[in-house]
């Protein structure tokens, strides 16, 4: 049961990966401020169907890294164990790449990233489902603000899982 679960997460990983690809790939050529527009073209309507399917997609992929205990390993500071991430900045001070298990900062930061995920796509659902209200200016402000943070521990996630892969490789 437990490998069948661990592919159905790597499947889960992989569509979440190239979906968020997809969508901010997309993002700069979307022209919706306030509700979908009257002209808008077959890239707009993908991005909101797309953003839809990735919702879903979070959410589970976000199930499935918490189970079995998983929430202590991507967010320690919910179970109040910082510890872990305490050793890892004291290792990169160090110049030492930190592990990859153990709940430090990498998982930390995966932690970030998987909040960050929720959140651009909750509130792309909630702008879609306010479009044409006075909220849907603040909803679509937030949407964009989780957005640009998720881009960030996107390029974050992939220099630490670099690092890990180089470190390997060096073994």
């Amino acid at each position: 049961m437990s490998s069948l679960l661990e592919r159905l997460s790597a499947r889960q990983h992989l569509l979440v990966a190239l979906a968020s690809a997809a969508l901010i790939i997309s993002s700069p050529w979307i022209g919706m401020v306030r509700r979908i527009p009257h002209g808008a073209g077959p890239l707009d309507y993908a991005h909101v169907l797309l953003g839809l399917v990735t919702l879903l997609l979070a959410l589970g992929y976000t199930l499935s890294c918490m189970r079995g205990g998983g929430w202590r390993l991507y967010f320690p500071w919910a179970a109040g164990d910082l510890a872990g991430v305490g050793r890892d900045l004291r290792e990169l001070l160090r110049g030492r790449i930190p592990a990859a298990e153990g709940g430090g900062l990498f998982a930390l930061l995966e932690g970030l990233l998987l909040l960050l995920l929720v959140a651009t796509a909750a509130t792309g659902a909630a702008w879609f489902g306010a479009q044409g209200s006075g909220a849907a200016l603040a909803i679509r402000h937030y949407h964009a603000l989780f957005a640009r943070g998720l881009e960030v521990m996107i390029v974050l996630h992939v220099v630490t899982v670099s690092l890990h892969l180089l470190d390997f490789v060096r073994d």
